[in-house]
């Protein structure tokens, strides 16, 4: 049976999705050069992401949708267990957003074309002061409209399949812009594709999307308890970690 993935994988599976790749790049550069980003930059990508499961050969499975609205602006903090968190979120969430990603991500080719023109916001990864400032602007000028912010507060994929300590950028934009948390959690998508692996193996995934953490009315969020407490909720919904 491995083998048979493996040949499906590399001889079919692919080379369409680089194909596919590529063509929705394209299609994010011309139709967010043209106009309305807000749709050029989000749907050709969530179809995309989509299509990337079902050619892998994973099922996803999403909980609490009833709990964000389409017309608000959310700063969505989520665990990051591998590669294909990327497609569980663009392709199930149903909100249009923009990433907070890593700067070195503009340089593929084609691809960190499509991320610039659809609005996705680029950060120094060394968190320097300046960096987070136009961050701060760039965040500012697109979480409008029911647009909203993903952002992986562990920096990076886990090597384990275990959470990591949260940084703060996420939560420092969240208190300064003053805008509800959304903790996702995602399951299953170390074993689909961890860090470690090129290879595959179709399985399953869930997206758990918790009740917003708002911020207090008079004084907003208090920044440690925010941190903490997207933490424990995003934990609460994986398996218990031994």
């Amino acid at each position: 049976m491995r083998i048979f993935i493996f040949l499906y994988q590399w001889l079919i599976a692919f080379p369409i999705l680089l194909i596919i790749t590529i063509l929705t790049a394209i299609i994010t550069i011309i139709g967010c050069a043209i106009g309305n980003g807000k749709f050029w930059g989000f749907y050709p990508a969530q179809y995309w992401s989509r299509l990337v499961c079902l050619l892998s050969l994973s099922r996803v499975r999403v909980k609490g949708r009833e709990n964000i609205d389409s017309k608000t602006s959310y700063v969505f903090v989520a665990n990051h267990q591998g590669a294909y968190d990327i497609f569980l979120i663009y392709g199930f969430l149903n909100q249009p957003f923009h990433w907070l990603m890593k700067k070195e991500l503009r340089k593929i080719p084609v691809v960190g074309k499509a991320c610039e023109s659809a609005g996705h916001i680029f950060v120094d990864a060394a968190g320097h002061t300046s960096g987070m400032r136009d961050t701060m602007h760039q965040a500012v000028d697109t979480l409008k409209g029911g647009v909203s912010l993903v952002v992986f507060p562990e920096g990076s994929r886990t090597y384990d399949g275990k959470m990591r300590r949260f940084k703060k950028g996420a939560f420092l934009l969240a208190q300064e812009l003053n805008l509800p948390v959304v903790p996702l959690t995602i399951d299953g998508s170390f074993k689909i594709l961890p860090r470690t692996s090129y290879q595959i193996t179709p399985g399953r995934m869930a997206l758990t999307i918790h009740p917003p953490i708002y911020p207090d009315q008079e004084n907003g969020h208090d920044l440690s308890a925010l941190m903490e407490d997207s933490y424990q909720i995003i934990a609460s919904a994986l398996p218990q970690q031994g």
